[in-house]
């Protein structure tokens, strides 16, 4: 059967076959530190599962959702309200998604015709580009690069581009590098999107995982950002329910009715179970959430002290649950690096390239494993690893 020519433009041959090798790895017996695939290693909170718990036998809960709750709209915003001084309107500037990859992956299809630019970060979330190639649009790389503080130069895109430009993905605190953005970048962002007619999507995923005492801000906090885009968050990370799949898209009402009308041809909703459980996060006690970051904080500096102590130098992240290491001396490609790495350590890390050409030189580890697993990581890496 022949495939479709969309097909052929995605790829997830790096992550298959670091988990192929994974395996063989594996079949020797040697121990693998998984330290690729960001997903949350820990539990919810206690009063997160007991409100899963008690919604299992409430009638009617086994039907089709469709929508989201309105409660779950207003614990939303209300969270929104108190986190980020942001004032949204329940009924129509949330969308409760099945995960917020859900919007990122079918938003596009509302906004971009055969043909479209899109301007996309490199190295990116790879679903940002994904999402662009399944509507056959066109995607303009933005490069995030360490002179710029992986921030992409706006005034570095050409007139034409940006003029043509309908779509910007955008992603702080970030995946993969792991950068920060700050208020004076984002008012930059609505201005530019202001004057080239420019839907701005912004991912605010890792909002909660900050350390040092940093504070992430919310794209919408800055005035004049509800008239060009919309933003994307989700109770994965910061309360550790990625496997629940319950996400939302906030902001610009026209664009979260458009994605609204593409969901409702594909999905019924996210489960009603989920959905309470959601409410409870966002409602509930939030100590969790400062328990969660002070965890990721001392897992990562075990692993950039002791990764340090051994000659491979990185910066410390202040926010993500990423580490974007630079290749040390000796080593250009994150490939090689990479596959080199677990079969002497049973370290598994994600070549930087897999993200974009941007990411070449660079590997992304995943804080997703105990203080003790990591600390075993590293002395693994130490008695295997000879740095050159």
């Amino acid at each position: 059967m022949q495939k479709s020519s969309r097909m052929k433009n995605l790829d997830s041959a790096i992550f298959s076959e670091m988990n192929a090798r994974k395996q063989e790895v594996e079949k020797r017996n040697i121990e693998v530190f998984n330290l690729g695939i960001g997903s949350p290693d820990r539990n919810p909170a206690p009063h997160i599962v007991e409100a899963m718990h008690s919604a299992l036998n409430k009638p009617g809960y086994y039907t089709y959702p469709l929508t989201g709750k309105p409660q779950l709209h207003r614990a939303l915003t209300d969270w929104y309200f108190n986190r980020f001084g942001v004032q949204l309107n329940p009924d129509n500037e949330v969308l409760v998604l099945m995960g917020s990859q859900d919007g990122l992956g079918h938003l596009s299809m509302a906004y971009i015709d055969p043909g479209d630019i899109a301007l996309v970060p490199d190295p990116g979330y790879p679903i940002y580009a994904a999402s662009i190639l399944l509507a056959q649009g066109e995607i303009y790389p933005m490069p995030l690069l360490k002179e710029n503080k992986f921030l992409p130069d706006l005034d570095n895109i050409p007139k034409e581009v940006a003029k043509k430009a309908k779509l910007m993905w955008l992603n702080y605190p970030n995946n993969p590098v792991a950068a920060v953005a700050d208020r004076a970048f984002f008012e930059k962002v609505v201005d530019f999107a202001k004057e080239n007619e420019v839907l701005i999507c912004h991912d605010v995923a890792y909002s909660e995982l900050a350390f040092d005492g940093y504070k992430p801000i919310s794209f919408l906090e800055v005035p004049g950002s509800k008239e060009v885009g919309i933003e994307f968050y989700s109770v994965s990370k910061t309360y550790n329910m990625a496997g629940c799949r319950c996400g939302f898209a906030v902001g610009n009402a026209e664009v979260l009715a458009e994605l609204a009308k593409i969901k409702s041809n594909i999905d019924y909703g996210v489960f009603s179970v989920v959905q309470d459980g959601a409410i409870a996060a966002l409602t509930g006690p939030q100590d969790c959430v400062a328990e969660n970051a002070r965890i990721y904080e001392r897992r990562r500096d075990v692993l950039v002290d002791g990764l340090t102590d051994l000659g491979w130098i990185m910066p410390k992240p202040r926010a993500s649950m990423f580490v974007w290491a630079p290749l040390p001396k000796g080593y250009t490609s994150s490939k090689e690096f990479a596959i080199e790495l677990l079969e002497k350590t049973g370290v598994l890390v994600i070549p930087g390239v897999a993200f974009g050409q941007q990411g070449e030189g660079y590997v992304r580890i995943a804080l997703v494993q105990s203080e003790d697993q990591l600390k075993e990581a590293v002395e693994q890496i130490k008695q295997n690893f000879k740095f050159k």
